[in-house]
């Protein structure tokens, strides 16, 4: 039973070209290093700590956003 030798590797890497053809897998290799390096970007991104708003700015949101509340609450 063994390992497989680099002439089996050969003839499956040879079938699987027959099979899927060269377009597909390449487009396939495409689509998958793309993910990889938005899945690489989207890790990096995530350690970084988010930018924090100072005093003054958050009063100021948090009001605006309880007069945006009340507008969506008043029935029209």
């Amino acid at each position: 039973m063994g390992s497989f030798s680099i002439w089996h590797w050969l003839i499956v890497l040879a079938v699987v070209l027959l099979v899927f053809g060269t377009k597909r897998l390449t487009s396939g290799a495409k689509d998958l290093g793309s993910a990889v390096k938005e899945f690489k970007k989207g890790m990096r991104d995530e350690d970084k700590p988010g930018a924090q708003l100072g005093d003054e700015s958050r009063s100021d949101a948090s009001r605006s956003s309880t007069v945006q509340d009340e507008r969506d609450r008043d029935p029209r």
